[in-house]
């Protein structure tokens, strides 16, 4: 287990510790695990108090502040606080006008904030208590303790917070909250378990291509276990669950929570948000608002959960109310509905004349079908030096040229200004401005050239080669591409007066020769640089690359 951590006990109070002192709004109850606002018992409104096992961050301290939630009560990792503690939190929220208690639905927290209730009322303060069972994975069983309250608990704290900042009283305020409680449906997926500071293990193990559906928030496992699926699947299940409940009206207005549970990327998140979205707006479904990120996680787990919310107009009212806390999102969840903008006219990459065909296609489909079958050598090369990216580039890069295969000119220079553009629209990263100046150099020494020979060819390499060196500053001996290039441009250039093959079969050995020498190199430019030494022993994946489109050149034309 690796965490940022002093001692796996401190580390709930530290947490919040850390994230009161961020916050001056914010205090922290001395000798508690309780958030609460600074003047919390001198506003003469409806407390709202939620709270939970740690674990769940940023709830529940993190909705804490005006316009949400009075206070949260923490108790350890995926453990409900005790009942003192929060009998304390209810005592240090209320300011006369009574105190709404927002509950998940799970044994401990229900017990806990339950018999904490009965003690307050006891001591003469006013309280609610509204249950949140979200959850719809367990909707069709009743071998269990039923359904938990998850992330959709976060909507009723944003109404709840809203309904007692705009006066209402504990009824009414108890009353809206319930009301959204009634209408939310929520499902998750995992795609990884977490694990919890002071048992030092993961909860469950999932192999490469398993996700869990249905599982709680509390590292537990789920309903089911699958081969993982793509995200438009992923949504499709998730929320064909949240609709088969009968919480959320085949038609109508809805919100949406796309829930990332600790450890995805955010990446991930908002390819989920745009799949989910097109999915609702696919059935008819009008999303009134949506919102994405983080906002009750089961601490590094990695998955999603989504979560809806049947909205009218009293409640929709409540969820554009203004708040103000650290984790709630300063956006407005309104989705937009233009996404899309149209950009300039594209650069015309079309030219006139007869196309590229018989030998000289083939001789282009060789070079490029063997950068695609190199992308898992080239990426595992790079993964060792470098950011991992150059196979998928390239083979971006190859696939975009075999697109436009059928339009391609046939003269070599137009060839390959045509092929530059290709590179440079599709490539991306570092190698794709080094290749589109590498063929944009060539083309211009070929210019005019109908049938250019080894010669000719030799000289197109080179001014490619000079083309990557003013581009990108390195030479040769830096540990780049240009490291089995120039060797292979100068024994290109010694072979001119052969015949083709012979000469890219030279230039090919003299690449190979060139791309291995690279492992004894120190880097000083390029995507080694920043590894230093430990780059040493291993071949420089840019350089091994143009040796295996010289190869593939040299083979293609052979034959």
């Amino acid at each position: 287990m690796k965490k940022l951590m002093n001692n796996p006990h401190d580390i709930v109070v530290e947490s919040l510790t850390g994230l009161v002192r961020m916050d001056p709004r914010l205090r922290l109850l001395e000798g508690s695990r309780t958030v609460v606002e600074a003047h919390a018992s001198e506003r003469g409104r409806v407390a709202v108090l939620s709270g939970g096992g740690a674990g769940h961050e940023p709830a529940h301290a993190g909705f804490v502040g005006a316009g949400m939630l009075t206070g949260a009560v923490s108790g350890e990792v995926f453990t409900s606080p005790s009942v003192d503690d929060i009998l304390t939190g209810i005592r240090a929220v209320d300011s006369g006008a009574g105190v709404l208690l927002i509950v998940k639905s799970y044994t401990g927290d229900r017990l806990n904030f339950g018999l904490a209730a009965e003690l307050a009322r006891a001591d003469g303060i006013d309280v609610r208590m509204v249950v949140v069972a979200d959850d719809v994975a367990l909707a069709g069983s009743d071998d269990h303790a039923g359904h938990r309250g998850i992330a959709g608990t976060v909507l009723v704290h944003k109404v709840a917070g809203a309904a007692a900042a705009a006066g209402q009283d504990l009824d009414a305020a108890a009353r809206a909250a319930q009301s959204a409680a009634d209408s939310l449906a929520t499902m998750g997926v995992a795609l990884g378990s977490c694990t919890v500071p002071a048992a030092g293990s993961a909860s469950f193990e999932l192999g490469e291509d398993e996700v869990e559906w249905g599982l709680g928030i509390h590292g537990e496992q789920g309903v089911e276990r699958s081969a993982l699926a793509s995200a438009t699947e992923t949504v499709d299940r998730l929320l064909s669950a949240c609709l088969a409940v009968g919480r959320i009206p085949e038609a109508g207005r809805v919100a949406l929570l796309v829930n990332n549970l600790g450890g995805s990327s955010a990446m991930e998140i908002s390819v989920v948000a745009d799949a989910a979205l097109r999915w609702l707006q696919a059935r008819g479904l009008d999303v009134v608002r949506a919102w994405s990120g983080a906002f009750l996680t089961a601490m590094e787990m990695e998955g999603v959960s989504l979560s809806l919310l049947a909205v009218d107009d009293d409640l929709l009212k409540l969820l554009d109310a203004p708040a103000q806390t650290s984790a709630w999102p300063a956006l407005s969840g309104k989705v937009n509905a233009k996404p899309f903008l149209a950009g300039p006219p594209a650069e015309a990459l079309a030219l006139d004349g007869p196309t590229l065909a018989g030998a000289g296609l083939t001789v282009l489909e060789g070079v490029l079908q063997a950068l695609q079958e190199a992308e898992p050598e080239l990426t595992a090369m790079d993964q060792q030096v470098g950011d991992g990216d150059l196979g998928h580039s390239l083979d971006r890069g190859a696939r975009a040229v075999l697109q436009e295969r059928a339009g391609l000119p046939r003269r070599s220079d137009l060839l390959l200004r045509r092929v530059s553009a290709l590179a440079r629209k599709s490539i991306g990263g570092t190698s794709g401005p080094l290749y589109a100046v590498f063929l944009l150099k060539a083309s211009e020494a070929l210019a005019g050239v109908e049938s250019p020979g080894s010669a000719d060819w030799a000289k197109a390499l080179t001014a490619g080669q000079q083309g990557i060196q003013d581009l990108g500053g390195a030479r040769p001996g830096d540990r780049t591409m240009l490291d089995a290039l120039a060797p292979a441009a100068e024994a290109f250039a010694g072979a001119g007066s052969e015949p083709l093959p012979v000469a890219l079969r030279a230039a090919a050995a003299a690449a190979r020769a060139g791309a291995e020498g690279t492992a004894d190199m120190a880097p000083r430019r390029g995507r080694s640089s920043y590894a230093g030494d430990r780059v040493k022993g291993y071949v420089d994946p840019g350089a091994w690359a143009v040796y295996l489109w010289l190869e593939a050149a040299a083979q293609a034309v052979s034959d």
